[in-house]
């Protein structure tokens, strides 16, 4: 499968964010160094992106942020996909009050906006990565499950399905080995924009509070931190984001071409 020419741009901002999450904490960055004349200074040579209220480097906390949004998108993405595949292939599979339950439990999520949702469970559980990861995904993988729901309620009537059935397969084996698997392309463009979701769900959380705390970097927080210099130090909002702007805009350029490509509706020349 390849992408074609469009996405290769997002995909390389991609690449350039996953590089900074996971050489960014081995490289020789200083992102919670004090520099008391350097308050607010603005984008130099010698700074690249300038300084914060405290004198730290705006860029290397930047880089440094770039790590908890990459943990966050693909944390929750990774958890909600899990849950809302399984939970919804099972009432799909099994049918009767199993995907009737399923069913009135998702619309009662959709009732609601999940970033409330979510919200309110970050402010019960505190605030923390691990809590934000957790938060997001209990209110993230209803539209997982609603998917692979509507995929096998579509591919269990099928013939091989019938014939692992016939020699003795068992529910689960049903589900895992013949049905799951044929669900794996609408799941991935699903996660695709899920990444943005959880992305700009983390910023603002920790916008809120919620999210990392201080002095820990998060661009959700930097942006928190510069809300009140946007007059006199502009660049204290605008890094972290157009760093949030170019992530889930890349995000979704790259959804958009995965589900072109695996839309095998689309008559392809």
């Amino acid at each position: 499968m390849t992408l074609n020419l469009r996405a290769w741009v997002p995909v390389g901002f991609l690449t350039l964010w996953a590089i900074a999450a996971l050489v960014g904490p081995l490289m020789p960055l200083a992102p919670d160094r004090i520099d008391l004349p350097g308050i607010l200074a603005p984008p130099a040579a010698d700074s690249l992106l300038g300084n914060d209220d405290l004198g730290r480097p705006v860029l290397d906390r930047l880089l440094i942020g770039a790590r908890i949004s990459f943990a966050v998108g693909l944390g929750v993405v990774a958890l909600s996909a899990f849950l809302g595949a399984l939970v919804g292939g099972i009432a799909a599979l099994r049918g009767g009050w199993a995907d009737l339950t399923l069913v009135r439990i998702i619309d009662v999520f959709l009732a609601f906006p999940g970033i409330l949702l979510a919200i309110a469970l970050a402010g019960i559980m505190g605030p923390g990565i691990d809590n934000v990861i957790i938060a997001l995904a209990a209110v993230g993988w209803v539209g997982y499950a609603r998917l692979a729901r509507a995929q096998i309620l579509s591919l269990k009537q099928r013939d091989h399905v019938a014939a692992a059935r016939a020699l003795g397969a068992g529910t689960g084996r049903v589900l895992l080995r013949h049905l799951l698997p044929l669900t794996v392309a609408p799941l991935i463009v699903e996660a695709t924009f899920g990444i943005a979701g959880a992305v700009i769900a983390e910023a603002g959380l920790s916008f809120l509070g919620l999210g990392v705390q201080p002095p820990q970097a998060s661009w959700g927080s930097m942006i928190r931190d510069g809300v009140g210099y946007m007059l006199t130090a502009p660049h204290l909002v605008l890094a972290p984001g157009l760093a949030i702007l170019t992530v889930v805009l890349s995000v979704n350029l790259v959804g958009d071409a995965l589900r072109d490509r695996l839309d095998v509706r689309l008559v392809r020349d």
